[in-house]
């Protein structure tokens, strides 16, 4: 089984071809093509290549599937005898990514 350990969005995240994952927004439309060269780590099921930091020659290839809003989190302060009360709601946005290959050269 081919798969890759790439860094996108200040985490690592194990891809394989098929697989469709969430990242933090990027700024690309829906159905763009997206490059990912922070290659960590590959294994092609035989071999392991292990980068320092990352792999030369080696990239991960996707499409953007989806633009949205991950499900509101609610965020209360609150403070003791002193009728202190917010309530704030936040949406963090994400892009929703299908990996189609994992490019050697």
């Amino acid at each position: 089984m081919k798969f890759a350990i790439i860094a996108v969005g200040g985490k690592q995240r194990k891809v394989t071809e098929g697989m469709t994952f969430s990242v933090e927004k990027m700024d690309k439309k829906k159905d763009s093509k997206v490059t990912f060269k922070s290659v960590l780590l590959y294994h092609d099921g035989k071999s392991t290549k292990v980068g320092k930091p990352y792999c030369r020659g080696v990239s991960v290839t996707g499409t953007v599937v989806e633009q949205g809003l991950s499900k509101k989190v609610t965020v209360v302060k609150y403070k003791s005898k002193v009728r202190y009360r917010r309530t704030k709601g936040h949406r963090q946005p994400y892009t929703k990514v299908k990996i189609d290959k994992i490019n050697i050269s």
